[in-house]
């Protein structure tokens, strides 16, 4: 089983930026292999997805966060990573880190397997 432990988040002013993390374990094979993703679900919302990165995909982001946020993973580490920038008021909400795509659309809660427990986001204007 793979766990992901999240860190990073809090409140930032809109225009600022914040840095998520996603720590996980499992065998080098897997690090490898399979696709992860970062998520939120903002007050009242369905949980909706930011960005994802799968080996030998691009990257893919939602046209919401493009331009401003960065997904990045680093397999030495064992870290996923989101730079958020130029973070704005509709940025507040619970972000999670999702593992092992199975296949479909990236940016969909309903393709992965593994998720970390969470943390807030809260952008004040």
């Amino acid at each position: 089983e793979v766990q992901l432990v999240q860190s990073g988040g809090g409140s930032v002013q809109a225009g600022g930026s914040l840095r998520l993390s996603c720590s996980y374990s499992k065998y080098s094979e897997w690090n490898a292999r399979y696709g992860m993703g970062w998520f939120r679900q903002g007050p009242g919302k369905q949980r909706e997805g930011v960005a994802a990165t799968s080996p030998g995909l691009s990257t893919l982001y939602a046209d919401s966060v493009k331009g401003r946020f960065t997904i990045s993973r680093d397999n030495v580490t064992n870290t996923l990573l989101l730079q958020m920038n130029r973070v704005e008021s509709d940025d507040t909400g619970m972000y999670y880190c999702a593992a092992q795509w199975n296949g479909g659309d990236r940016l969909s809660p309903w393709t992965y397997t593994y998720w970390g427990q969470g943390t807030q986001v809260t952008v004040s204007s």
